[in-house]
């Protein structure tokens, strides 16, 4: 499988997110159950979701890191579940162990927010699996401690960029192909809200890039921020709208994917996007992509 066969062409793929986990930052709790998390899995699909990314750890400053078997059974059952329903999903983890359950479990992508430094097995995995890769900034000492902003060295987007060159490096040193793999600049991982915004305005360099690129945005601090700035209320689920605008604007600029928790609003600003570059050919598009989904 390669990365290309994952998305629609002409359209940004929306990843929706599935955390079967106990204390994640937006919705910790809520699909902790096997059962719950397909259901919830589901219903991101009918509002629109190309992809389910499932993850059984927090990421969320100060989470304690779960045992590598407790990760593995919280995420296999769900993976394996969705696909025999024909579901695409990728999986969100930094070790090797899990990353292999996921895979032979029926996992089409998996989702490395540590870029493959967390584990000293994770390459090797991401190679032998075959399947497409996402690779991700995050400048930490030490991994699963996302609490505080790292030195970037004065200027974070040029420290993303090599970053993701030296863990594409990697990749393709282990046997990763070229054409697997996805990076991500990291928005909200050891970064200020001004890297965030640094990084958002040079999104369109990233997207120029030799690699696809997702944009994992979704109910960051520094979005919800905004709100706070005009005294409202600011927790991770008012940041949506906010999201949402982050979603057009990636889309516009041509990203192959953005990771949300709101999926039915960030499709509407995907189709949008797609909309407004088709232009005046976008009915007739529609009007045939329509006509062949009904013919199936």
């Amino acid at each position: 499988m390669r990365v290309s066969e994952l998305s629609t062409p002409g359209r940004t793929l929306v990843m929706g997110i599935v955390n079967v986990t106990e204390d994640s930052f937006s919705d910790g709790g809520k699909w902790l159950a096997t059962d719950a998390a397909i259901e919830h899995a589901r219903e991101l699909v009918r509002l629109g979701a190309d992809m389910i990314d499932v993850g059984g750890e927090s990421t969320r400053p100060g989470a304690t890191r779960v045992p590598a078997d407790v990760e593995a059974q919280r995420v296999a059952p769900v993976i394996a579940a969705l696909h025999e329903e024909g579901i695409r999903t990728s999986v969100d983890t930094m070790r090797a162990a899990t990353a292999r359950a996921a895979a032979e479990a029926g996992v089409d992508l998996i989702n490395d927010v540590s870029g493959g430094l967390a584990d000293p097995d994770m390459y090797r995995v991401m190679a032998e699996a075959e399947l497409p890769v996402c690779l991700m900034h995050w400048r930490t000492v030490r991994f699963g401690d996302a609490a505080g902003a790292a030195d970037h060295g004065g200027d974070v987007v040029r420290d993303v960029h090599e970053t993701l060159g030296r863990l594409v490096d990697n990749a393709l040193a282990a046997g990763v192909v070229t054409d697997n793999i996805v990076l991500d600049p990291g928005l909200g991982f050891a970064k200020t809200p001004q890297d965030n915004w640094a990084l958002l305005k040079a999104l369109p360099e990233f997207i120029a890039g030799e690699f696809p690129v997702l944009v994992g945005a979704s109910r960051k601090r520094f979005l919800a921020g905004i709100r706070a700035d005009r005294g409202l209320e600011a927790g991770p689920q008012f940041a949506d709208p906010a999201t949402a605008a982050v979603t057009a604007l990636s889309a516009q600029q041509g990203a192959w994917g953005v990771r949300v928790h709101d999926v039915a609003v960030s499709r509407d600003a995907v189709d949008v996007a797609a909309a407004t570059a088709l232009g005046a050919d976008y009915m007739s598009a529609h009007d045939s992509a329509q006509a062949k989904e009904e013919a199936n």
